[in-house]
């Protein structure tokens, strides 16, 4: 019993540790470099690091939810491919962005953007391999030694869930395509119109999988879903410092300023904790704020998500189906129940959002604009849209006309205070139209429903809606304590007790 608590413990300890390291780790070019560039790598090491990407997945739920089929998977599993990749790892720590720059600015991101030392590297890298095998022991100390064959059923959904999203260019060379081809990526072209239906699909699929489904399974997919997008938003942190996401090359770009990336945080957090004011949080900021960026992208001319299966387009649109799904899921399955009172909070955090944005940007834009290296200051050879943050959509004006007032400079830069403070009622204004198209598929839902159910044509587990939000908040409100015995009752017990 002794050696379970303390296996219990340790592997709390190194999961902790290996989430920590692979987190730094995001942070080196040669992370995801080498996945659209297998032809240059050896074929086993590339495999053998995506395989430990799904480790990622399996690991915390083998060990914080006690799932047996992710367990059995890591520790058969996993030590095969930590061990390959100890023995092929070939030029993967020299890979070095300096020695592939072709234009000047390109040359001084990379300097700003490799301060991650080789040696530091390497070593992060063998540490991080040491605890995997770590875990994968005190897992058969935890768990034993027996398998079951049905737990390996889920070793593809991992591995496909923790795919690197860079693969597909293994396939192209995005610089055959220019802006004006027909797979080049742009709003309200066919892509544009495909994205908006995998983001239906994919919500509308997820609730009609796991709505049968008993709470705790519930929260274990959503827990799952949450870990997949926590994997697949981090893999950004290398592609902006090695090949570029979207138009952005600095790895300030990596600061979670931007709200759909705050989002990410928040949404896990959400069913990771299951806390109300993060449950509120998500639903009422997030799930609008990543279904309006579906609507419209920005302004083609300033983005560069390449033609549909490039990583931008990939990234963008995986995370913020995930972060959609994620935000209104507890509501659509009755964890939480959104309330009008819970949007005053959000609505602060959002303002803070904005706020810290601004200024954050602001500054450093400022910081890039004199930011030198080789004899090249970045300012002179970078383009206005590469010295500015993702995080700087207070500054970047999306629409066809300016907004020049109120301006105010912070350090170098200008903000126009009008425009950022009508970003900030634009958006709360679309945050109430999502809950009022909410509160209307309820009525309507409940409507339906109700009619169907007088006919005798709801199924037996179907109820009105009416009768969902009343169990749902029941569920909320905490049980009443049963009423006291009355008086005649007590004497009764008195007259039997003589």
């Amino acid at each position: 019993m002794k050696l379970r608590r303390i296996s219990d413990v340790g592997l709390k300890v190194v999961t902790g540790l290996i989430l920590v390291i692979a987190l730094i780790l995001t942070f080196t070019v040669s992370d995801y470099y080498i996945f659209n560039r297998i032809g240059e790598f050896n074929f086993f090491f590339v495999f053998s690091q995506w395989m430990k990407k799904a480790g990622l997945l399996l690991l915390p739920l083998a060990v914080f939810y006690n799932k047996k089929s992710c367990s059995d998977i890591f520790k058969y599993v996993l030590p095969v491919f930590v061990i390959l990749s100890c023995c092929t790892f070939g030029g993967f720590f020299d890979v070095n962005a300096e020695d592939i720059a072709t234009t000047p600015s390109e040359l001084v991101f990379a300097h700003m953007n490799g301060f991650m030392p080789k040696a530091a590297n390497m070593t992060l890298f063998f540490i991080s391999n040491a605890l995997y095998l770590i875990a994968c022991a005190l897992l058969f100390i935890r768990d034993g030694y027996k398998v079951k064959a049905k737990s390996f059923i889920w070793l593809p959904f991992a591995i496909f869930a923790c795919m690197p999203l860079n693969l597909f260019e293994n396939f192209f060379d995005i610089k055959n395509f220019d802006r004006t081809h027909f797979l080049w990526f742009k709003n309200f072209t066919l892509w544009h119109f495909l994205m908006i239906c995998i983001l239906i699909g994919f919500t509308v699929g997820a609730y009609y999988f796991l709505r049968k489904k008993d709470k705790k399974t519930q929260e274990d997919f959503l827990v799952a879903a949450a870990i997949v997008m926590l994997i697949q938003y981090h893999s950004k942190d290398s592609m902006v410092i090695g090949d570029g996401y979207n138009v952005y090359h600095s790895v300030f770009a990596c600061i979670p300023l931007f709200i759909c990336n705050i989002g990410v945080y928040v949404a896990a957090l959400s069913v990771i904790l299951k806390k109300k004011l993060l449950y509120a949080i998500s639903f009422f900021v997030h799930a609008a704020g990543a279904l309006s960026v579906f609507i419209y992208f920005g302004k083609d001319e300033m983005s560069n998500y390449g033609i549909f299966c490039s990583y931008s387009i990939l990234y963008f649109c995986l995370t913020h189906c995930l972060l959609f799904a994620l935000s209104v899921m507890p509501s659509a399955l009755k964890h939480y129940k959104f309330k009008f009172k819970d949007c005053i909070i959000p609505l602060a955090y959002y303002f803070a959002v904005i706020v810290v944005a601004t200024i954050s940007s602001a500054l450093v834009t400022s910081y890039l604009t004199d930011y030198s290296y080789g004899g090249y200051i970045l300012g002179e050879v970078a383009t206005e849209q590469q010295l500015l943050p993702n995080y700087a959509f207070t500054q970047i004006n999306p629409f066809p006309f300016e907004v020049n007032i109120w301006g105010v400079t912070i350090w170098k830069y200008e903000v126009k205070l009008l425009y950022v403070l009508g970003l900030y009622a634009a958006y709360v204004a679309i945050f109430f139209a999502f809950i009022g198209a909410y509160y209307a598929f309820l009525a309507v839902r409940g409507k339906i429903l109700a009619r169907l159910a007088q006919k005798g044509a709801v199924p037996a587990e179907e109820e009105p809606a009416e009768q969902i939000e009343e169990a749902a908040i029941a569920e909320e409100e905490p049980a009443e304590e049963a009423p006291a015995a009355s008086e005649e009752q007590e004497e009764k017990e008195k007259e039997l007790m003589q």
